[in-house]
């Protein structure tokens, strides 16, 4: 399986640049983290590791984007978006669109 994800700034209009990114995995026990990325330039981040089907999560850090970008005002410190991998040879694309308010994604390719 092969997974990525595109960060965009509505607020900018621009790839929300150097946004870090934990990927987990889910456990019995709970959530274990398999990678730590930040995105490029262009926002974006390919995950390296293989990974089997069930239920993922890509959690951004939304908090230190905003610090960095200088905003003092946002509400959601943290997106976390948690998806279920049916076809592990697939490839899953999970973008962001983000504001200091509000965010959305959605089951890209």
């Amino acid at each position: 399986m092969s997974l990525s994800t595109h960060v965009l700034d509505a607020v900018q209009g621009r790839p929300a640049v150097g946004v870090p990114v934990r990927l987990d995995v889910a456990r019995p026990d709970g959530w274990l983290p398999v990678a730590r990325e930040r995105t490029d330039a262009d926002g974006r981040i390919r995950f390296a590791p293989d990974l089997l089907g069930g239920p993922h999560r890509l959690v951004f850090d939304t908090a230190a984007y905003f610090q960095a970008a200088g905003v003092e005002h946002y509400f959601y410190p943290e997106v976390a978006i948690a998806f279920t991998v049916t076809d592990p040879d697939a490839h899953h694309h999970v973008p962001l669109l983000l504001s200091p308010f509000a965010y959305s994604t959605y089951r890209g390719s």
